[in-house]
């Protein structure tokens, strides 16, 4: 252990104090393992321990921190009020945080006062004492932590591994959310903070942490949340209760005894279990969504929507609401049957039957309206006394089943006998019932397990609460359905007649049912009986101890769940409102109170409660609601699936007690129940969840909740990238991989929808920017121009990656992106510039650069492109002026309009670099162009501004005209073609222009038209040229050597060492021997343009091979020369040299 502490030590070459008595110097820190170092030299052994007991070894580093500037370390600190010393010690102290720290191990000392720091601008008090920051995040447990202790205030000044920094330590504030309901949010310390350089005094501002002057902090200091007054459930009173209610319905008390009666005890409890099983899976999947961070209200839709994206979200939560809605009609109505049976019993109907059940609904309906809109707290008293009243009605039945009566007997009811559990323990199935048919009317039963959940923005800790309480609610009420099932198909038979006269007087001889062998004859019921488990829903009643008290019971069971209903619909809905998925219902989003809540929900769930009570008609809407809850059930158990599947790092649920393919499973069984169910009510189901996920995606809300979606894209993408880089390379899968030298997107709109013609579904499109200029300003610039012109390129649909990079100059620029873009396989393979518009009037070693971009792209097996329209492709200077493209985005800020520079001579950069200097830089040549935003435009920039759309247009019935002159593998045919493929290009016909012999014109035709056939490429005609190699018109050979003339270097009139010098300084000007040797091919240019003048000046756009130079044996300005005399004066054109190798083959 020495050993291993000594060579650090070493190494620093710093001389070991005495001892921990000894006082440091002035200014000095000392790390941890040199204080432990220290003491064991020192005390060989008896280690020198701070004042005061010392804390476990798994705490946090707390030192003390010299006020004054030499004092002794041990020495302790005045009370906390006294300011500090003056001078350095209490410059230093700003960057700290005060952490009070209440010691376990410190008996009878009193604790330090919260917030008892200074009150210096950088201390943080910690208002729950150091426990908070050591629970939240114990990142240094393990290691040597050193403590000096303070019995003044037991206050402690904590540094992060010892050394005197404003750095942070880990902290749960820091991970909030700016209006974080459980309180502030604090802004650690920004990485610029720590690592820039010092431009200014440090902490000029008087904030040592960043914590105030950032928007973000003024915000979080302004927003605290009032805790007074409102009302928060734990997981009994929040989730167990409300589950229990809800789950314990009408069912318990009505219909069980006849799913008994039909399908047995055996079956039932299998019908049973097969529900549990169902809502086990979904409890165990919501405990894993619900403990996968902090859940905000909105229940359902809340936990879908973060896990699986906004569309499965906002499908789910509008027909969950609605569902819940609808579910308070069918509860009460419920209810009024109940009341309508004993109005009918005593013979005091109101009116009649329908109506009555309309009239007690109705009024019920405003009664529990009135209690939800009260408050929380009122509903969940209200809750307790149903709970207490349905608890008092199950054990009211169970007393009952111990005391039979003899009255009781003919009516079916014998108490626990054997002969009658056998009877009844098989299945048999009247009136065209079967299991799934008796299992479906009992499903229903067993949902309501998301009560607790849907209120889980009233849940004082959501976390624990959801697990236990719904889990520990399923479990409960399971027993309790089992149970009965199992007591009432032991004590009552299925038929009874109620007949005191059908008790069997003589031994009967053929006697083989239960009542027989109980001495009653029951067989006159094959034509039909009111009483036993078949006939007589109110068995239950019958059976009990006290009958008006199972009637309590109903009652309790049935408002309970409307009650539960008519709370969760509006908190679902407010959630889902809030986060304006729909913005025709943001009406609804805002709450009321202090407990927010949404009174314009409770309404709206009132009047289509109201509307469906009044209809009356339950039995077709309640499939149609139980498909409901299954399809969010469906998704929540999808929702676990997904999220693991994707292997989200984000994924990491506290609840462990799930597994990804259960949860598929319970998916899978959640979708097979609800054809079980209802098939067109399924079928239903699905049409509207589909039909409002397509709604949402086509409006994509602009929001992110790193949902598994989006983490299993990335992982999809990932894993084929990684398939793909195992699969070589094959002539038939080319695809020309464009790494376009855009500078900013925006600032060449032409340039990047021509290359999104030929790459679109097909290629790989990057955007490459050069940042040049002070590398801080370029760092800064690189950052904010990554997000902002991707999100332009996905706004304005084009199919392009944005790559900037910062560099000295463009050509490092330029080979750090060819050597680093792209990824695996999908890596660039063609380089495709703009044509250096301005290349005449600018600084020539910004040609030389330019030229050099293409020698580097061939250098790396690259294909080159290059671009050239007449008007020009930079629209940057115009940005300023007016809206350019209707889906453009302007800003005002200097760093839009960043293509334009003035270096040196420079007046248009049009090299489709963008060069991002610094501001003082730009200042000047910017400003002449954004003074006057109003002014209307010249002739020349209007008609560039035109030039920039021209190929978003739908291009009309014209030629698209490919001179293949060179075969370089393939690519100046491949482009047109994949053009023609396109929408917008595809009644342009291709013309194939090739050079031949005038005596062999036909066949030369033929053979291309031969192998134009077998690449199984359309064209509409083949035109040979025998005439390229004639002499091009004096004129044009004058108005070149015009051209030429500043850059030549006149070697022969000039003595030899100034040539060379000149020609050393100048590389790129032309010499007279360079001139001389490539005449024929400077003519062939000028030729060339002559031609195409003749033959294509109407095509659309015209493809053609790229004159390739010679490195180092032409010079920049003659090739530039070339390619301008080449493409002047023409329509947009291509200018094509691929790497020659071949990218079209004919073999299948």
């Amino acid at each position: 252990m020495e050993g291993r502490q000594q060579q650090p030590q070493q190494q620093r070459g710093e001389l070991l104090p005495p001892g921990p008595d000894a006082p440091a110097a002035a200014g000095s820190e000392r790390r941890p393992e040199e204080e432990e170092e220290g003491k064991d030299v020192a005390g060989g052994g008896t280690l020198g321990r701070p004042l005061g007991p010392t804390p476990s070894q798994s705490r946090f580093q707390v030192d003390l921190v010299a006020e004054g500037a030499g004092r002794p370390a041990e020495e302790p600190r005045k009370a906390s009020g006294d300011g500090g010393a003056a001078g350095k010690g209490s410059e230093e102290a700003k960057g700290r945080f005060r952490v009070n720290f209440v010691d376990p191990s410190a008996g009878d000392e009193s604790p330090g006062e919260p917030g008892g720091g200074s009150s210096e601008g950088g201390n943080v008090s910690f208002q729950n004492g150091g426990d908070t920051v050591l629970s939240e995040g114990s990142l240094h447990s393990g290691g040597h932590h050193h403590y000096y202790y303070d019995t003044h205030t037991n206050t402690y000044y904590l540094r992060t591994f010892g050394h005197n920094t404003m750095d942070a330590v880990p902290r749960i504030d820091h991970y909030r959310h700016t209006a974080a309901d459980l309180g502030e949010k604090l802004i650690r310390p920004s990485l610029a903070e720590l690592h820039d350089e010092l431009d200014k005094e440090p902490f000029e501002d008087g904030y040592a942490n960043g914590e105030e002057g950032t928007p973000a902090g003024e915000a979080a200091a302004t927003y605290t949340p009032d805790s007074k007054g409102v009302v928060k459930f734990g997981w009994i009173k929040g989730v167990l209760v409300r589950c229990m209610l809800n789950i314990w319905g009408v069912m318990l008390f009505i219909r069980l005894s006849w799913i008994v009666g039909q399908a047995g005890i055996g079956l039932s409890v299998v019908v049973i279990g097969m529900a549990t099983v169902v809502t086990t899976i979904t409890g165990l999947s919501t405990s894993a969504i619900a403990t996968n961070g902090f859940v905000r209200g909105g229940g359902a839709y809340y936990l879908i929507s973060r896990s699986l994206g906004p569309e499965f979200g906002g499908a789910i939560g509008l027909i969950f609401a609605f569902a819940n809605a609808v579910a308070v009609a069918m509860y009460v109505v419920g209810f009024a049957e109940t009341v309508v049976e004993l109005l009918k019993e005593n013979g005091t109907l109101m009116v009649d039957e329908m109506n009555d059940i309309r009239i007690i609904g109705a009024i019920t309906v405003v009664i529990l309206l009135g209690i939800s809109v009260a408050g929380m707290e009122w509903e969940a008293k209200a809750q307790i006394v149903l709970l207490v009243i349905l608890v008092l009605a199950i054990g009211d039945f169970v007393i009952g089943t111990f005391i039979p009566l003899d009255s009781k007997k003919p009516k079916g009811f014998f108490g626990y006998k054997a002969e009658i559990f056998m009877e009844n323990f098989g299945p048999d199935f009247r009136h065209e019932e079967t299991f799934f048919s008796v299992f479906a009317i009992f499903f229903p039963a067993a949902t309501g397990i998301l009560a607790g959940a849907n209120i889980s923005g009233d849940l004082a800790d959501p976390q624990s609460a959801i697990p236990k309480g719904t889990l520990l609610a399923i479990l409960i009420t399971t027993l309790v359905y089992a149970g009965i099932a199992v007591s009432v198909g032991s004590c009552v038979v299925r038929d009874a007649t109620g007949n005191v006269n059908n008790t069997i007087v003589t031994e009967l001889t053929n006697c083989t049912t239960a009542a027989c062998k109980l001495n009653y004859d029951f067989s006159s019921c094959q034509t039909g009986c009111q009483y036993g488990l078949m006939n007589n829903f109110q068995v239950m009643s019958m059976v009990s101890g006290f009958a008006p008290l199972i009637s309590a019971g109903i009652f309790s069971a049935t408002l309970s769940s409307a009650l539960a209903s008519l709370v969760s619909a509006p908190k679902i809905f407010q959630a889902l409102c809030k986060d304006n998925i729909y913005p025709a219902f943001q009406m609804f989003a805002k709450g009321y109170g202090k407990n927010n809540e949404p009174l314009r929900g409770y309404l709206l769930t009132f009047l289509i409660a109201l509307g469906f009570i009044l209809i009356a008609e339950l039995n077709v809407i309640a499939p149609i609601i139980s498909n409901f809850f299954l399809a969010s059930y469906a998704l929540i158990n999808f929702s676990v699936f997904h999220a693991s599947l994707a292997k989200s790092p984000g994924w990491r649920p506290a609840f462990k007690y799930y597994n990804m393919w259960i949860s598929l499973v319970g998916a899978i069984l959640c979708c097979i129940v609800m054809f079980v169910i209802n098939w067109w009510a399924a079928l239903l189901t699905y049409v509207i969840v589909l039909g409002l996920y397509i709604y949402v995606t086509y409006k994509k809300p602009d929001v992110n909740w790193g949902s598994s979606t989006q983490a299993l894209t990335y992982l999809n993408a990932l894993q084929h990238s990684i398939r793909l880089s195992g699969v070589e390379d094959h002539v038939k899968n080319f695809r020309p991989q464009c790494l376009i030298m855009t500078g900013a997107p925006n600032a060449r709109p032409a340039l990047l929808h021509l290359v999104h013609a030929f790459t679109k579904n097909v290629g790989l499109m990057i955007c490459g920017h050069v940042h040049m200029g002070p590398r801080r300003q370029a760092m800064k610039e690189l950052s904010t121009d990554l997000a902002k012109y991707q999100r332009w390129l996905i706004k304005n649909k084009m199919k392009a990656f944005y790559a900037p990079v910062h560099a000295e100059d463009l050509r490092d620029g330029g080979q750090y992106l060819m050597q680093a873009a792209g990824l695996g396989r999908m890596r660039p393979n063609t380089l495709v510039v703009g044509f250096k518009k301005d290349w005449r009037q600018c600084d020539m070693r910004d040609v030389e650069t330019y030229i050099n971009l293409f020698h580097d792209a061939f250098d790396v097996q690259y294909g080159v492109v290059v671009i050239r329209l007449k008007e020009g492709l930079d629209i940057s200077h115009l940005q300023g002026q007016e809206e350019l493209l209707s889906s453009q985005e302007k800003s005002p800020c200097a760093k839009d309009v960043i293509v334009k520079v003035d270096y040196s001579k420079k007046s248009e950069t049009d090299t489709s670099i963008a060069f991002a200097p610094s501001s003082s830089e730009r200042t000047p040549t910017l400003h002449k162009d954004s003074k006057s935003p109003s002014s209307p435009l010249n002739l020349a920039d209007q008609r560039l501004l035109d030039a920039s759309t021209q190929f978003q247009k739908k291009q009309g019935k014209s030629n698209i005209d490919v001179w293949w002159l060179f075969d370089d593998g393939g690519l100046t045919l491949l482009i047109p073609y994949l053009i023609t493929t396109k929408k917008k290009w595809k009644d342009c016909k291709i013309r194939v222009f090739i050079g031949g012999k005038i005596n062999r014109i036909d066949h030369d035709r033929r053979a291309m038209a031969t192998l134009l056939s077998k690449f199984r490429i359309d064209f509409s005609d083949i035109m040979v040229l025998g005439d390229i190699n004639t002499k091009p018109k004096k004129e044009n050979i004058a108005a070149f050597e015009e051209m030429i003339e500043p850059f030549r270097l006149h070697e022969d009139d000039k003595e030899q060492e100034v040539a060379d010098k000149m020609k050393e300084d100048e590389p790129w000007r032309i010499t007279d021997n360079e001139l001389e040797l490539y005449k024929t091919k400077t003519y062939r240019q000028i030729r060339l343009n002559e031609l195409l003048k003749e033959h294509s000046s109407t095509a659309n756009i015209i493809v053609m091979s790229l004159p390739v130079a010679r490195k180092g044996a032409v010079s920049s300005a003659l090739y530039m020369a070339w390619l301008e005399a080449l493409s002047k004066d023409l329509p947009p054109i291509l200018l094509v040299r691929g790497n020659h190798q071949s990218v079209l083959t004919f073999y299948s």
